[in-house]
């Protein structure tokens, strides 16, 4: 677990350090200063407002014991058996099979599922699907990655505003190549998305070991992985395709498999993932 941290650790200080030389690159050392000083105050909203933020995106419903109790009292029982507080629990109205968790930490968690993950799976398969997420949340995984998708999220947003400053000013100090803005725009984001993958990826697979584990049914969660991959793609999901930054949140890649995105997806193979499961029964 240790050398997993520190693996995560490490690729968090890169997209910082990636969001400071965009700024360098744009503004020189004072363009490189102030976008780490962004960075720190974006890092800063992330810990406090992430979960807010993310769950409006996605226009996710609040429920409690009497609006939806049989998913509300599943996640009680889970959250018993991973020894963690209740998290707050959302529901998402959308078709594509899927879930996510945030918060910054255990005591200020929620997850959320769509209705179209609750309608599709077995409560076998959703149990698999919410302990998966619940282990997020032992592990704070979910400040790491709405850290990570904020920074991501505002790399992609200051290179697009790369040939905007280039040429721009007339302190030739100052202004920034065309051709230097140009790469900026193109290798900046997919630089981003990268790290993204990077850090998404290893804790997929540790988090679908411990939700196996709170569940204590592998399988379960290896059957719910694979109908989820199967319909998802096929499903789309316009506030993951309008945030693309938040895609490694959830469950499985939510994002179309068309153009770019579909190259460089946040999560590991899902036979790989279902493979692993299987072999813990």
């Amino acid at each position: 677990m240790f050398g997993n941290w520190l693996k995560t650790s490490i690729l968090m200080a890169g997209i910082v350090a990636l969001f400071g030389a965009v700024g360098a690159a744009l503004g020189g050392a004072g363009g490189m200063l102030i976008a780490l000083l962004l960075a720190g105050v974006m890092n800063a909203y992330a810990y406090w407002f992430s979960d807010t933020a993310v769950l409006k995106m996605y226009n996710a419903q609040q429920v409690d014991e009497n609006s939806s109790p049989r998913f509300y009292n599943m996640i009680r029982e889970l959250s018993q058996n991973a020894g963690l507080p209740m998290p707050k629990v959302y529901i998402i109205d959308e078709a594509q099979p899927n879930a996510f968790a945030t918060g910054r930490d255990p005591e200020h968690a929620a997850v959320a599922a769509t209705s179209g993950i609750i309608s599709m799976l077995s409560e076998r398969e959703l149990r698999g699907v919410m302990a998966h997420e619940l282990t997020h949340v032992k592990h704070r995984d979910t400040l790491i990655s709405t850290i990570s998708a904020t920074i991501a999220g505002a790399i992609s947003s200051i290179a697009q505003f790369a040939m905007f400053f280039s040429g721009g000013s007339r302190d030739n100090e100052r202004s920034v190549n065309p051709i230097v803005g140009l790469l900026i725009m193109l290798f900046a984001p997919i630089a981003a998305m990268l790290i993204q993958m990077a850090i998404s990826r290893s804790r997929e697979f540790e988090a679908d070991r411990g939700g196996a584990e709170i569940c204590g049914d592998p399988e379960a969660l290896a059957a719910a992985l694979k109908k989820i991959h199967n319909y998802a793609h096929q499903i789309p999901m316009d506030a993951a395709e309008q945030h693309p930054e938040t895609a490694q949140m959830m469950i499985i890649n939510p994002l179309s498999a068309n153009g770019l995105r579909g190259l460089f997806s946040t999560h590991p193979q899902t036979e790989e993932r279902v493979a692993r499961l299987l072999a813990m029964v």
